[in-house]
């Protein structure tokens, strides 16, 4: 049995989604063609509309449905400190915490030169001119702890640095709560190595 040409395309067009592969995109497509129709159709309406209003915010250039996000276009941010993120996702988990108030840059990837993704792959540029916009003093970078996030990291340190710029790192170490015994020792040495004074 052939599987129908519409059928197929959607199924390919699931797989686009990380942790996708051909099994579970057979088994989302069937699922909403099948048993959730409504489902579908709101999904299908729900991307066209996001695709069709959402685009990159001027300064930061994370998703926004404005020339100009609202973060960036808080007065009562911190125009001084420049947290830079990997992805959107990143932005939101610092702002959960509360505890920053300075402007971000989203980077809209990482470094990978193993998947030929290099700096005009990323929003680099971008980033140069908004951190040398003056009014910058700080830029904390926030990558993910992967190989690709530190690479990264250091590569944009350098840069910012050469610049003129202030450059610091997120630290990384033990979760608030968190028991010894329940650690990974990688995790465990770093925040030995990254210790600080009481």
């Amino acid at each position: 049995m052939t599987v129908p040409s519409s059928l197929q395309q959607l199924i390919q067009a699931l797989k686009v989604l990380p942790g996708v592969g051909p099994k579970s995109a057979s088994r989302m497509a069937y699922h909403l063609l099948q048993r959730d129709q409504a489902g579908a159709a709101n999904l299908a309406h729900a991307i066209e509309y996001a695709m069709a209003t959402l685009s990159h915010c001027r300064h930061c250039n994370t998703f926004t449905e404005a020339e100009v996000c609202d973060i960036c276009a808080d007065d009562e941010r911190s125009r001084r400190q420049l947290c830079v993120v990997e992805m959107p996702t990143d932005l939101l988990m610092i702002e959960q915490t509360l505890a920053y108030q300075g402007l971000y840059f989203v980077l809209m990837g990482r470094l990978s030169p193993l998947d030929g993704i290099g700096t005009k792959d990323i929003a680099f540029e971008r980033l140069l001119e908004r951190a040398s916009d003056g009014e910058v003093e700080e830029v904390i970078l926030a990558t993910n702890f992967t190989v690709e996030g530190e690479a990264t990291a250091h590569y944009l340190a350098e840069t910012l640095r050469a610049r003129g710029l202030k450059v610091s790192r997120i630290a990384r170490g033990l979760p608030v709560g968190g028991e010894l015994e329940h650690v990974d020792p990688s995790t465990l040495a770093q925040a030995l190595v990254e210790r600080r004074g009481l």
